[in-house]
């Protein structure tokens, strides 16, 4: 058994950009992991993904991507690789294979030994805990699929590549990031695929020659906190944007949106109800939906317009087309399995928080962690990383970084560190090696 001052769990970005501040500030810790440095990006991710950001967005602290592409997407095998490299860089004290088992509180007044925390690889008792596992808990599954009957029904974390599934047609439930992207290889893959199109953010992947991501940080929409927003369930129920990062310059630039899909063959319908053995009922929405989002797009797309003629950018950027709606027609409401050949449902219908290791009240019902700018209930917990934890872009890498800075502010002080919590606040990037 180890005593510690502080306890990071998980050694993605969030856990290693946390890690990194606490290192500056020359506070003892240690990062643990269930598998590797980032090891949900090894184990869960298909083959050919890409990072939706840009490159050049892909900051943690004291770190930054300084490749020859910075308008490019790194693939998920070079972004492991920069991960390491940023962990190397500080000899972050990560432990690997230490899947934990429990998180509790400690018996006993010390409070340098508040947390128990009991992994495969020992216990540590810790003053502070900073719970950094990501977005991403586990892959929501619609009760009314548990029903299917002699097909395969495996959830996007679990696809890598079509070779790996049965041979057949697929319906894809969910029309967001993943949903689009893997329904778009597995069609070029000559597969027969059908997409169940929920609620999703339509999003073209550059306007007006620049990519999206270029104008949501200088809008300031990525730095837009939960506090400026009128629901904050809602705003962190937000679905992710519809948009595909590649490696091949032929096609990097392009929309990938429900209009290209269909134009290939991609048979488009609502969202599933229900499948009871082989028959898949649909509801009647597909129109409703799709309408829905290009309305919303172009709302979006005109606030763009006003920023660039508010700043006096007219002159200097392309005036391109817009995306066009997406036609659709009717819709089938079922779907017999067999008869159309699909040999497996693939779910893309997002995640839920799941923290069955986390024995402390401070979850709501829906597994979710009670937290305000990091700062959880639990005196000396803390979360990072989570969905519009604070700004807008908590979820992703490059979000990571403000909160990481926030939350290690707030732990110092309380580790007698104040000016060393001062300067951690005032860290900046450095291009990585």
């Amino acid at each position: 058994m180890t005593t510690i001052d502080t306890v990071v769990v998980g050694a993605g970005h969030a856990g290693l950009a946390v890690s990194k501040l606490l290192t500056d500030a020359g506070r003892e810790h240690v990062v643990l992991d269930r598998g590797r440095v980032g090891d949900r990006w090894r184990t869960e991710r298909w083959d050919s993904l890409h990072l939706l950001t840009p490159s050049w967005m892909t900051r943690l602290p004291g770190w930054s991507y300084s490749g020859s592409d910075p308008d490019g997407y790194l693939s998920v095998g070079s972004f492991v690789g920069y991960l390491e490299a940023y962990a190397a860089s500080f000899a972050a004290p990560v432990v690997t294979d230490a899947a934990v088992h429990e998180v509790t509180a400690a018996a006993g007044t010390d409070p340098a030994r508040r947390y128990r925390v009991t992994t495969t690889r020992g216990t540590w008792h810790a003053r502070h805990v900073v719970i950094a596992t990501g977005p991403h808990g586990t892959p929501y599954v619609p009760a009314g699929l548990a029903g299917a009957d002699g097909v395969e029904v495996i959830t996007s974390n679990h696809y890598r590549n079509p070779a790996r599934l049965r041979s057949g047609g697929v319906l894809v439930v969910g029309a967001s990031a993943s949903g689009l992207q893997i329904a778009d290889e597995l069609s070029r893959a000559g597969r027969d695929v059908t997409i169940a199109v929920g609620r999703h953010t339509r999003m073209p992947r550059r306007h007006r020659g620049l990519d999206i991501f270029w104008w949501l940080e200088n809008t300031g929409r990525l730095a837009r906190t939960i506090d400026d927003v009128p629901d904050a369930a809602a705003a962190r129920a937000e679905t992710s944007l519809q948009l595909v990062g590649r490696d091949d310059p032929e096609r990097a630039t392009q929309d990938l949106d429900l209009g290209r899909l269909q134009a290939r063959g991609v048979r488009l319908v609502g969202r599933v109800d229900a499948i009871e053995g082989r028959t898949a009922r649909i509801r009647d929405d597909l129109a409703a939906t799709v309408g829905a989002a290009d309305v919303a797009l172009h709302r979006f797309l005109d606030s763009l317009d006003r920023f660039v003629e508010r700043v006096g950018l007219g002159g200097q950027l392309w005036d391109g087309p817009r995306p066009r709606p997406v036609a659709v027609g009717p819709a089938p409401t079922r779907l017999d399995l067999r008869a159309e050949g699909i040999d497996t449902v693939l779910v893309a219908a997002g995640y839920r928080p799941h923290h069955p290791w986390l024995r402390l009240p401070i979850t709501d019902a829906d597994g979710t962690i009670r937290q305000r700018r990091g700062v959880t209930p639990a005196a000396g917990v803390y979360v990072v990383g989570q969905r519009f934890q604070h700004r807008r872009d908590s979820g992703y890498i490059d979000g990571a970084r403000h909160d990481a800075t926030s939350v290690v502010t707030h732990l110092l002080p309380s580790s007698g560190s104040a000016g060393q919590a001062a300067e951690v606040s005032a860290q900046r990037e450095e291009p990585a090696a």
